[in-house]
């Protein structure tokens, strides 16, 4: 790859955005939903339904039933974006042309850690999993150096796979999902057999329903990998610009593989709560289970050793996938970045055999590269990836809003109902964030206010930084309250604003700054080009 150019100074959104000729249409409805539904069925299953369990106990099952819910509110948002304005990198674009290049830099910058720290996710599940034969890679619950590299070497065989294009991605993918609904169906049917025959009675073991408090059960939602996990959808839409028909296909690709995923989470969470024996719970009821391969595990206490030895077989075909379909749908981001003016332009260029954009495609794998030394493991990495990800679905609520109120004509109509789902998808994004507990968030959200400052050094138009910032003020404002509610509250914090009045705070200062975004947006709108996305979309 030659040199990366100076990053060149943001352009102005009434500029028409050059075409996208070269990105390929090859993803059809099943592609779309392989594609999502892989997303989703990932290293999530075979953690998320212990972590759950050690933080809310059997309560945990509502936190699967609030993260769908959740999340079913903000992919109605990203459809009807998705739908009407299909880009690569939408999650990216749409800041960017509601909002401006800042609001849209902070996104970005948001986009590249959640989306980077993700795949480093994946990788690390696969080699967790692996240490169950080769115990070096994972000593005193965090990866050793062995592990590391090997992380490091399956996301560089991934990257490879995406680089030669998405026709032959999808259909690796493809292949792959078809597996990954299978295996985690055999464990759940297996798993309720085993506990409901061995006459188990965790729940009173445990400490009853909820042991921890009904507030447990929101903070798992976020920690304990939910959201990391239904999240997986996003690469559906980041690759919008490359469906034959998204206005058709998207809506129901993805509402089809949250629909499905989450059904078939809530009966892996219900399958290990019956499947713990009682035994494991006695001494430190459920914050005590403690397995670093937990299906696996848990099969072997159970003498079930050929379903512990297709679940870790299944260890690296789910993350496998899962990270297939993540680098597919980083890369898109990464390269709206650089059409944002935020990234060099070099990173904007699409292999002209492949239609990929392999520039972008390798700062993806760079990127997760450094963020996967610094994190002990799977859980440790998901933590901030799923906080970084709703901020980022939050700021698209407003972008959907601003378009709805300046364009009225532009937006697609697929969902009825906007002018309500998406405020009440900024407050929940906004609640599952401050649910994250002060820990993460005292990390994420000064993470994500360093994109001003990086946006600053970027930009060569002094004047029109601080233009920018009056119009991001609304986003950097969210942050701060966000981070000074969060330093007081209940969840992990200092505890001066006790629950719940915290979580009814966290709403009202929500929906004011949801509508003061959606405002800013419109006056951003109606001084640009009127046509200048529509040309992007159309072109």
């Amino acid at each position: 790859m030659n040199s990366p150019a100076p990053a060149a100074p943001p352009p102005s959104t009434s500029e028409a955005p050059a075409p996208e000729p070269r990105l390929r249409k090859d993803l059809g409805f099943w592609s779309l939903t392989a594609i999502g539904f892989s997303g989703i069925m990932g290293s999530g299953w075979l953690f998320g339904a212990q972590y759950a369990a050690q933080a809310a106990g059997p309560a945990s099952v509502l936190s699967w039933l609030v993260g769908g819910g959740a999340f079913t509110l903000i992919a109605l948002v990203l459809i009807e974006l998705g739908a009407s304005r299909p880009v690569a990198g939408g999650i990216v674009r749409w800041p960017f042309l509601s909002n401006g290049p800042l609001t849209a830099a902070i996104v970005g910058w948001s986009v590249l850690l959640a989306t980077s720290s993700a795949t480093a996710a994946e990788a690390s599940a696969i080699t967790q999993y692996a240490s169950h034969y080769l115990p070096w890679l994972y000593e005193d619950d965090a990866l050793t150096a062995p592990g590391v590299l090997l992380s490091a070497a399956l996301l560089a065989l991934v990257m490879v796979l995406n680089w030669f294009g998405v026709r032959l991605f999808a259909r690796i993918n493809f292949a792959l999902t078809a597996i990954k609904f299978s295996v985690p169906v055999i464990t759940l049917v297996a798993l309720l057999i085993s506990g409901f025959s061995d006459g188990n009675d965790t729940v009173n073991a445990g400490g009853g329903f909820a042991p921890y408090g009904w507030s447990a059960a929101l903070s798992a939602v976020a920690t304990a990998g939910i959201v990391y996990t239904i999240n997986g959808f996003a690469p559906t839409i980041d690759l919008a610009a490359e469906a034959k028909d998204p206005r058709r296909d998207i809506p129901r690709a993805v509402l089809t593989a949250i629909g499905l995923a989450v059904l078939l989470y809530l009966g892996l969470q219900l399958a290990f709560l019956f499947a713990v024996p009682e035994s494991t719970l006695a001494a430190g009821g459920w914050h005590g289970i403690d397995f670093s391969s937990p299906f696996g595990e848990l099969a072997l206490l159970l003498n079930l050793g050929w379903l512990a030895a297709l679940l870790y077989a299944d260890a690296v075909v789910s993350p496998g996938g899962a990270l297939l379909v993540g680098i597919a749908g980083n890369s898109r981001v990464t390269y709206a970045m650089a059409r944002n003016g935020v990234l060099p332009q070099s990173v904007t260029r699409v292999h002209s055999g492949s239609g990929v954009p392999r520039a972008a495609l390798l700062v993806n794998f760079l990127l997760a590269l450094v963020l996967l030394a610094p994190f002990d493991g799977w859980q440790d990495i998901i933590g901030v990836a799923g906080s970084l990800f709703l901020l980022n679905y939050s700021v698209a609520a407003v972008s959907a809003a601003a378009f709805r109120r300046a364009r009225p004509d532009a937006v697609s109509g697929w969902v009825p109902g906007m002018r309500w789902i998406t405020p009440l998808s900024f407050v929940v994004s906004a609640e599952i964030i401050y649910w994250s507990e002060w820990e993460k968030l005292s990390v994420v959200l000064p993470l994500a206010v360093l994109a001003v400052p990086l946006f600053a050094l970027v930009t060569k138009q002094r004047g029109a930084y601080l233009g920018q910032l009056r119009q991001s003020a609304w986003l950097i404002t969210y942050l701060v309250v966000l981070f000074a509610i969060s330093a007081l509250g209940g969840f992990g914090g200092a505890g001066l604003i006790p629950a719940p009045v915290d979580t009814a705070l966290v709403a009202v200062v929500a929906l004011l700054i949801f509508f003061w975004g959606a405002r800013s947006g419109v006056r951003h709108l109606a001084n640009s080009e009127a046509d200048s996305d529509e040309r992007e979309i159309t072109d």
